[in-house]
């Protein structure tokens, strides 16, 4: 009773996510290129902003909960170099951590401004001396790689040692690009807003247009390093406790591809209808809720499992059975594929 208790309050907390950022991008569905654009932008354009450094809320505040060390939360996570360093310490005479502007704020020369220099979506905790070598080098593989450390520590970053660019470690990679993304649709040059935009053009250190490179890298590393569970609640508390507005890319990351990559052209129309409220026929996979390894018991042609805004996992199932312990926590479907084109949908909770 109490598993069968879990899981129905489970499926009324995902039911309840799923339908509020439905609603939140609806006036963005059935649009594409620059409509699309310009409908995310005025989605997320009047978020509430805080101040680089205040003695109420500021960036620093913020940042000591987004980042928070999940193991210890006294301490944040450095974006470039994974390592967790006592919160308290800000700055500290240049022995603590500093605030990382991912997209770099000579780029549009905005500054530590209130807006685009205080927008905790792209702001992050660094190591200081990481900082520095990043500087506001483009975004990019590097081709003649040199190590950043940090503290004597391997980060995994690396900076190139002909060319003004900066490759961040494999794991951040697409958290990179995402906050890219954010940008370059949040910021449209109202007001006294910088209008940012992407290019494949390598800028050099001294170049203060409001560009970002290079946008074919940013996709491959937005494709090729998904979203993770850290940067959905780093979007939430960012939407629920501080600026109100969150990050299109985090939450529906193909629509990077409606603006930059291999679906310009085509409307962006999600499945707006709640996959946690489809049919479920019951007794397709046992046991459930699951801690990792699941069982099959009908005959399919193809499955597809879905997280619980819709998006597809990639996960290859057989008939029989199937592991998933490497799923985090929470609320999925399973979409069973027959034949005869026949469809069973089964909701799988991961404890």
């Amino acid at each position: 009773m109490l598993r069968l208790g879990l899981l129905a309050v489970n499926i009324l907390i995902y039911t309840n996510v799923f339908g509020q950022i439905s609603d939140y991008y609806q006036t963005a569905f059935n649009s594409s290129d620059a409509t699309l654009k310009q409908e995310l932008h005025l989605i997320i354009r009047n978020h509430q902003a805080y101040s680089y450094t205040s003695s109420s809320t500021d960036v620093w505040d913020i940042l000591k909960q987004t980042d928070q060390d999940t193991v210890n939360p006294n301490n944040v996570i450095l974006i470039y170099s994974g390592r967790s360093v006592d919160a308290a310490q800000e700055y500290n005479g240049g022995q603590g951590w500093n605030r990382e502007h991912v997209w770099a704020k000579s780029r549009g020369d905005f500054g530590t401004s209130t807006g685009a220099g205080t927008d905790v979506h792209h702001l992050r905790p660094c190591d200081i001396s990481v900082n520095s070598t990043r500087n506001n080098r483009n975004f990019d593989d590097c081709v003649s790689c040199i190590d950043v450390v940090d503290d004597g520590y391997q980060t995994g970053s690396k900076r190139d040692a002909n060319l003004w660019t900066f490759e961040p470690p494999d794991a951040v990679k697409g958290d990179v690009a995402r906050m890219i993304f954010y940008m370059a649709v949040r910021y449209e040059g109202n007001g006294n807003e910088p209008d940012l935009e992407l290019t494949n053009t390598l800028l050099s250190k001294s170049d203060k247009n409001p560009l970002q490179a290079s946008l074919t890298t940013l996709l491959e590393w937005h494709r090729n390093d998904p979203v993770s569970d850290w940067e959905r609640n780093r979007n939430e508390i960012i939407y629920t406790k501080f600026q109100k507005n969150r990050n299109p890319f985090i939450d529906y990351p193909e629509l990077a591809e409606y603006l930059w990559g291999n679906q310009i052209g085509n409307s962006w129309n999600p499945n707006v209808t709640s996959i946690l409220e489809l049919g479920n026929e019951q007794g397709l996979v046992y046991p459930n809720p699951t801690s990792g390894v699941v069982n099959i018991v009908s005959q399919f042609d193809h499955a597809i499992l879905l997280d619980q805004y819709g998006h597809e996992i990639k996960i290859e199932f057989v008939q029989g059975s199937n592991d998933l312990s490497i799923l985090s926590q929470g609320l999925y479907v399973l979409k069973l594929i027959k034949s005869d084109g026949q469809i069973q949908y089964q909701k799988i909770l991961k404890i």
